[in-house]
């Protein structure tokens, strides 16, 4: 049994990893963490759990995690702030899964200009591995920081990938279309999301500022061995979770549907939480799972890839489980299926 630490307790991903984590049979939380000066218990910030989880909230301590026999911690916080809290647990020896972005930009300095603010732990920066399983997972099993990937990009990284890893794409070509529900904004009140504001209402937002945008051109360029480009629009769409991603590509020679699914599957033969799919995917084929839908179209010369997940499971917890899963030797599939 690996026992477990979650720093920020009450935001959606922290719901949605603890519902995850209790029928884990290996995993077991002994402490949820809150920056708010008050300690309620986690049934009273997510009165979901009543009944089934009665741990009660306390303050970021290191060293008393430590002396709970934590092994492993999952971050919850906010950008900015995962850079402060995590440097304690790495030099303590604990592994870490930040589902922060604070680790996900290897280059401090793209960091600092999409995100406004300079990274002030360079040292754990160059050590964490990006949290992508179906493309680092051989880099995430001996990691002792993990950074979890964001839910846009996994989207545009997975419907991409197949396609440049063996350069069939213009790779300065790449038009990424994502429609995301409310839920990917957080718990924290804002206008935007406001029910009167949102509903009934699609908006876009962020159009070609979205501070994903290095995050899926840093991974698709590995993937590619050749620097990567894409447009990216993110838009808000009034439902509670789940997001669409619609990416345009120009291939460099001609395929058929059928050549490009079988492309697909093969790239994905080992991939458990990927779905290929013949049909057009959908926002509820995915909701409340951990799984990935794709498929591949054909139209007018553009290669069209349709990709759905939910943005809080797949997006966020779950694949952070994966993640635990593969640092703990266990089948990646335990707890999400």
């Amino acid at each position: 049994m690996i026992n477990l630490a979650i720093l920020g307790g009450t935001g959606y991903t922290a719901l949605e990893l603890i519902k995850i984590l209790l029928r884990h049979p290996h995993a077991k939380i002994v402490a949820v963490t809150t920056r708010q000066q008050e300690t309620p218990l986690v049934a009273q910030a997510h009165p979901s759990l009543t009944g089934r989880f009665d741990l009660r909230m306390e303050p970021f301590d290191p060293d008393r995690l430590v002396s709970r026999g934590v092994q492993c911690v999952f971050g919850c916080l906010p950008h900015g702030a995962s850079m402060d809290a995590i440097p304690p647990l790495l030099d303590r020896g604990l592994r870490v899964i930040d589902l922060s972005a604070d680790y996900r930009l290897r280059d401090p300095n793209v960091y600092a200009q999409w995100y406004g603010e300079s990274h002030h732990d360079l040292v754990n920066l160059t050590q964490a591995v990006y949290g992508l399983p179906e493309i680092y997972g051989d880099d995430i099993a001996p990691a002792q920081l993990v950074a979890n990937p964001g839910c846009y990009p996994q989207t545009a990284i997975l419907g991409l990938a197949p396609l440049v890893a063996g350069k069939q794409i213009e790779l300065h070509d790449i038009i990424v279309d994502s429609k995301s529900g409310v839920s990917g904004a957080g718990r924290t009140p804002k206008l935007t999301t406001h029910f009167p504001e949102c509903n009934e209402s699609v908006s876009a937002y962020n159009v070609g500022q979205h501070r994903h945008i290095p995050e899926m051109e840093q991974a698709l360029s590995d993937i590619a061995g050749e620097p990567v480009h894409v447009v990216f629009t993110p838009q808000l769409v009034p439902m509670d979770r789940g997001i669409y991603s619609t990416i345009y590509a120009t291939p460099r020679r001609s395929f058929t549907e059928g050549q490009l699914l079988e492309l697909y599957r093969t790239y994905y033969a080992n991939a458990p939480f990927v779905r290929v799919v013949d049909h057009l995917p959908a926002t509820k084929d995915t909701s409340h799972t951990n799984f990935l839908d794709i498929t591949v179209r054909v139209v007018r010369g553009k290669v069209v890839a349709l990709v759905a997940e939910d943005n809080l499971v797949r997006g966020a917890s779950g694949v952070a489980v994966q993640n635990f899963n593969r640092m703990f030797g266990f089948d990646e599939r335990t707890g999400l299926l």
